[in-house]
């Protein structure tokens, strides 16, 4: 099939390659413009754009594709001259108006990592371990104009056990992801209406969700450090400084919230313990607890928050 593929972060790119791999015409790739990174602040291309440079096919960057942003008309006259069967999109960042929506013969298909309508919206594989859900997955998609409303093609699921992290999730929806859109496009099974409840939204994360406060449960700290590292982190504060929580693991004790129960980074919660394995202080590398302890020894009842 000729297609369009439309995506941005590292997510993306397994699907990418997949549709490649699979023997598709990719007309044209999408991505958000590059942004500046690093120290010099240069200007680099997103995962899916250096994907696509590797792969020989051929890029847009357009910032806005709706009507009446900077340079609209061109664009939709470009993306109508592809003359597509379908596009395809994952986790590209942009709204489609529904001009776009329905240029493609067999409209725009996304791959969202989640098991629609639970989580709809910016960050479902956080919003899944944070809820403690069991199980995640990925959905197939057919695109309306609505936050991820369209009627479904494909759905799969991916446990999620009590080691689950973001990345660990995120790489298994991404392969999923990448799978399930190829089986779409050779199957084009029905589309099935989204069931009306069980509806839930996973908002945009931002950086103070990172914070740990100790009189929650334990279980909740726990999926807290597991759903939001790497980005956008969690954290607490030791001394007046900004102690970012990488790894911990649940553990025995009880006693004062905040306060640590023994000299090896045992942190009391609201309902038991958690031992941080993995932190990182402000200016230094990341590392395993044990090495932070050599050159910081943390005494018996020290508060952390």
């Amino acid at each position: 099939m000729r297609l369009a593929f439309m995506g941005t972060p590292d997510f993306a790119v397994v699907a990418l390659r997949a549709l490649v791999a699979a023997g598709h015409d990719i007309a044209c790739v999408y991505s958000q413009p590059p942004r500046p990174a690093g120290r010099g602040q240069k200007e680099k291309p997103s995962p899916v754009h250096a994907a696509a440079i590797e792969l020989g096919l051929p890029v847009r960057t357009p910032a806005r594709l709706r009507k009446g942003a900077p340079g609209w008309e061109a664009e939709w006259a470009a993306f109508a001259a592809l003359d597509l069967d379908a596009a395809v999109v994952a986790a590209y960042g942009l709204i489609l108006p529904q001009a776009i929506l329905d240029m493609p013969r067999s409209g725009c298909l996304n791959i969202h990592a989640s098991l629609l309508p639970r989580w709809r919206g910016a960050a479902p594989i956080q919003a899944a371990i944070l809820a403690g859900d069991s199980e995640s997955g990925v959905t197939i998609m057919q695109m309306d104009a609505g936050l991820d409303t369209g009627a479904m093609l494909l759905r799969a699921t991916v446990p999620i056990t009590p080691t689950t992290t973001a990345p660990t999730l995120h790489d298994a929806l991404a392969e999923l992801g990448g799978r399930l859109v190829v089986q779409a496009l050779a199957e084009n099974p029905p589309p099935i209406p989204q069931p009306a409840d069980g509806v839930t939204y996973a908002a945009k994360l931002t950086r103070e969700d990172g914070r740990l406060y100790w009189t929650r449960p334990t279980a909740e700290l726990d999926r807290q450090i597991r759903a939001l590292n790497p980005w956008p982190g969690t954290f607490t504060e030791l001394a007046g400084e900004v102690i970012k929580i990488h790894a911990a693991e649940i553990t025995s004790g009880s006693g004062p919230a905040g306060h640590t129960l023994d000299d090896k980074l045992a942190v009391a919660t609201g309902d038991g313990a958690l031992r941080l394995t993995r932190i990182q202080a402000p200016g230094r590398a990341a590392m395993p607890a044990e090495a932070f302890l050599n050159g910081r020894p943390i005494p018996r009842g020290t508060r952390f928050g």
